[in-house]
């Protein structure tokens, strides 16, 4: 469990650098460089990654489903 938090964590902090590259202005190179750190220690944790990704697909999955079946009710990540 503790892999797949590391895991869940490493890649949340390359989705928020990802993003902030495409932010006007960008990214500074120290956070480049994190971000390739980071793609390197994701890569130690295959079936973590493969896991944590399998499972926010699914969670997608579901979420759009019940947008199509119930569209008077607000369904998304701040309804938890």
């Amino acid at each position: 469990m503790e892999t797949v938090n590391e895991a869940l964590g490493l890649l949340r902090r390359q989705a928020e650098l990802e993003a902030a590259m495409k932010q006007a202005g960008g990214i500074r190179l120290t956070e480049e460089q994190e971000l390739l750190l980071l793609q390197r220690r994701l890569v130690s944790y295959p079936q973590a990654t493969q896991a944590v990704m399998q499972a926010a697909q699914c969670s997608t999955g579901i979420r759009n489903i019940l947008r199509k079946l119930m569209p008077s009710v607000r369904v998304g990540a701040s309804d938890r």
